[in-house]
Parts: C-alpha cells; structure tokens; sequence
C-alpha cells in the first residue's frame, strides 16, 4: 500500500479545493465541486470563491441566490452552508439524522416534553408558502407552546424541518434577523425520498479526498459511515498516510506531485478546507488548530502559516488587512502575501479611499 506525505495529501487537497491556481469556471460549478461553502456569517462565502475563482465578483454568487440556484440552510456539522439548490435536495433528508442529533444536544432541554413531530408540524403550518423570520416564527411556537423559549423553538425547527433562509440573508454585507422559508416552498420541488450515503462519501472524495473514514465523519457529522466506505471499497484506491491509517480516495482523482508550488491564499473564515478533516495536519498544525476556528487563515506554501481580518476605519474610510503571524516570513514570502493582500483588499473594500496592510505577531494585542 502506498504511503502519502502529509505534503502530498495537502497538494491533493489543494489542487480540489482549487487552492493551487484560481479556476476559469462559474460560481455555480465551484459551489457544486466543493459541496458547498461554510456560511455562518454572510461574506466568507464570497471570500472562499474569490480565492478560488479567476475574476470572481460579488453579483456573481448573489445572483445565485437570488435566482434560488444556492440556498442557505443548516446542514453539514449543524451548521450554515451555501450549497447548490439541485444538492440540497439530496443533501437535506440524508442529513436529517444528523441534524436530530444536533436539535437535542442544542436545545433538548428547551423542549423537553414536547412531541418534537408535533413542534415540526406546528412550525410547517405557521411557515406555510409564506417568509417569517426567526423571532416571528419563535413567537407563533410560543404561542402554542406557552413558557417555552421562542428561540428555542425556532431553532429547533430549523433542525427538525427543512428550511432554507432566502435572500437578502447570506448576500454580501447583510446583518439582520434570519429569514425562514419551507424549502420545497421556496425552490418548488420535493426533496429526494431515497438519498444515497454512497454519493455523500463519493462526492466528498472528489472534493476533499484522499481521506480516512473518521474524516467524512468530521466533515460530515455523520456516524457509522464505516461500512459505506467498505462497500465502495472495490471502486477505491487505497492508500496509507504517515500514522499507517488508510486513506480512501477516487481512482482518477488528482494527486499532484508534492514538490508542486502552493500560493499564497487568504482562505474564508472557517473555510471548510482546514475544517474537513478529522485529521487537519495536512492544512494546519495541530497547535495553530484552535485559532482557525476564531479568525481566518492564510497559507503560505500551502498550510496555515497566519491569520487575517480587514479593520474599517469609517470616518477616514480606510481599510487595514492586518495580517498576523505565527512565525516570520522569508522576504520573497511575506512580498507574496503583500501582494495577495492587495488584491484581496480590492475585492473585499472596494469603496475604501485608502488601503493599508499591516504585519504583526499572533497574540499581540496591538
């Protein structure tokens, strides 16, 4: 069994993630290869395609959602994702499961007592063909249910039916209260009835790949995905990585030579590239994890080498991209993501009068 260097996975799994050049394709098509975007706020979408696609504007993933070809839902882990409208439908009732799971260990003790079949009914009928948002839904469960937390409630409907949040929720700069729309309502077909666990993992593969079992369990929330694995072992290659634990991956997928350059690349918050994997070495050393998990990364020759935020300055309309390091770059390097920095700058603070990039320690407060 052929082994793979954690260099050679991360060259796998940039060269999917288009991480190691930036792709003439449409927005759609990304959202579809990467089996969706981490979306808990509403721009790291469009900084996750930015660094992914050549000449990507913002209208360009708006659209999408205004033309309900992406939708916004809780899924993958519990948590927000822009996917592809033709994936959810699939994607939704096989992450059902999951997604109980989510409700209970969330907001159990919020609903304690109550038949939860009823509580999905219930909010089925306030929403009906109509957009509520989730205080007014909140409300209307607490009206059935006096005593109850209306946030609670309408959070569990959330994991218990599904619902996607329409536009302008998830659109570029939004803040509010989050929208809530039956999704057969808002894209005007039913969900699968028979979804397939299989494609799940296949899809993944392609995506994220080459992978352990534990990893499309992390990626995925879901359990006991073992003996699917197993089952579509005889279309697999199989491989071993450094700790001897077997990887699985897709016979023609790409798997590039682990000397092949990696650029600079400024990922979105909770980019699921450094979250897809029960194993996140092959992105992010394992004591520069935890702050993944609080600001956005930046790679240099492919791993997590910093960390990012753009400081807006209104009254001088500036922009800073202060970029924070954990170690000191080479020249050449830190003249790579200068440069890179820049561009993303232009992209993400368009209107600012002023840009600045701004080089500091992590951890220092200044």
């Amino acid at each position: 069994m052929e082994t793979l260097s954690r260099r050679g996975l991360n060259r796998a799994t940039l060269e999917r993630q288009l991480l190691l050049r930036r792709a003439d394709l449409p927005a759609l098509t990304v959202v579809e290869r990467l089996v969706g975007l981490q979306a808990q706020d509403p721009d790291p979408p469009y900084v996750g395609l930015w660094s992914r696609i050549d000449a990507f504007g913002i209208d360009d993933l708006t659209r999408l959602l205004y033309r309900r070809e992406v939708v916004r839902a809780t899924l993958f882990r519990g948590t927000q994702h822009l996917v592809a409208a033709e994936d959810y439908l699939w994607l939704r009732p096989l992450l059902q499961p999951m997604l109980d799971r989510w409700q209970k260990g969330g907001f159990g003790r919020f609903t304690a007592g109550l038949d939860l079949g009823e509580l999905a009914a219930a909010a089925r009928a306030v929403l009906g063909e109509d957009t509520l948002t989730r205080p007014e839904l909140g409300r209307a469960l607490a009206g059935r249910w006096p005593g109850r937390d209306p946030v609670a409630l309408a959070r569990s409907a959330q994991g218990l039916l599904p619902v996607v949040h329409p536009p302008p929720d998830g659109t570029w700069g939004r803040r509010g209260t989050t929208p809530f729309a039956l999704a057969e309502h808002w894209l005007g077909r039913p969900l699968a009835t028979e979804p397939s666990v299989r494609e799940l993992v296949v899809r993944y593969l392609a995506a994220f790949g080459p992978a352990t079992v534990r990893d499309v369990q992390a990626w995925s929330g879901m359990t006991r995905l073992g003996e699917v694995v197993e089952s579509l072992r005889p279309r697999l290659r199989v491989f071993g990585n450094e700790d001897g634990r077997e990887l699985f991956d897709l016979p023609e997928a790409p798997r590039p030579d682990p000397g092949v350059p990696a650029p600079v690349r400024f990922l979105a918050a909770l980019d699921n590239v450094v979250l897809a994997h029960a194993d996140r070495t092959r992105v992010v050393s394992d004591d520069r994890r935890g702050h993944v998990i609080v600001e956005a990364a930046v790679t240099v020759d492919g791993f997590v080498h910093g960390l990012w935020n753009i400081e807006r300055d209104r009254r001088a309309n500036t922009a800073t991209l202060v970029v924070k390091l954990f170690e000191p770059l080479p020249g050449r390097d830190e003249a790579a993501v200068t440069e890179e920095g820049a561009s993303l700058l232009r992209f993400a603070a368009p209107d600012a009068e002023g840009h600045d990039i701004r080089f500091r320690p992590v951890g220092d407060p200044s």
